[in-house]
């Protein structure tokens, strides 16, 4: 009977220090994922608006290495990401680590925050897989190579989106593109970026992105900060 009872209380101790696991449905969290890949990829180092999920999976809060924009608030939490706080995250990121600059309110539906959770366990499997040399295939394989990125290439564009030069006059922007095209942009609906990851613009290229079904506003996207004032020239 005390062996017995001895064994109820250290299988008991196992489940409480046992890393919290997901038990939603994966395939259904990749679809839920869509919405996420907006601000985040699942590749290793490829930050966008937020930082790269891979990994995420037992990783601390506030760590992906080369993402610089977390808040003190999150980098001081102490969280580990795993079922039960990735929970408490996507149902209400702001209570959970109040003073964090996530802007999601979160998920009400118990079983999406689920299945979004069992892809992100599954996702982090996959990649630890195929860092060890396995077969990098199947299900998994397939979502994540769907799901690895959300930002297109800048590197090879068409020549409609080379911008060879800029014209600032009163309110107005007019972009001149390689292909020889003058399209004009009140000045609130033409946006300045930049990217210097290895998917941005060429040095030199600037990137045409237009954005708005009216084909009313637009994103130039530069290599570098200094490339934006030498192209832009004021003149009527």
């Amino acid at each position: 009977m005390h062996r017995m009872l001895r064994a109820v209380a250290i299988m008991a101790l196992l489940v409480q220090i046992s890393p919290a696991r997901a038990t939603g449905d994966a395939e259904q969290g990749a679809r839920i994922f869509r919405a996420c890949s907006v601000c985040h990829s699942l590749t290793p180092g490829r930050h966008m608006t937020g930082p790269s999920l891979a990994g995420v999976w037992g990783r601390k809060a506030g760590t992906a290495p080369g993402f610089a924009r977390y808040s003190e608030a999150l980098k001081s939490s102490g969280v580990i990401w795993n079922a039960e706080t990735l929970d408490a995250w996507l149902t209400d990121p702001r209570s959970f680590i109040p003073n964090n600059r996530m802007t999601f309110p979160g998920i009400d539906d118990a079983a999406a925050r689920a299945d979004l959770i069992a892809y992100l366990e599954a996702a982090a499997s996959n990649q630890a897989q195929a860092e060890g040399g396995s077969e990098n295939g199947g299900m998994m394989g397939g979502m994540m190579g769907g799901m690895s990125g959300a930002v297109p290439s800048l590197r090879n564009i068409a020549s409609d989106q080379q911008v060879t030069a800029i014209r600032y006059c009163g309110d107005t922007y007019s972009v001149t593109t390689k292909s020889g095209e003058v399209l004009q942009f009140w000045e609130r609906n033409l946006r300045f970026k930049t990217d210097s990851s290895d998917t941005g613009p060429l040095k030199g290229v600037p990137a045409l992105v237009r954005a708005g079904m009216m084909g009313d506003r637009a994103s130039v996207i530069f290599a570098a900060p200094d490339e934006i004032s030498a192209l832009i020239e004021p003149k009527c």
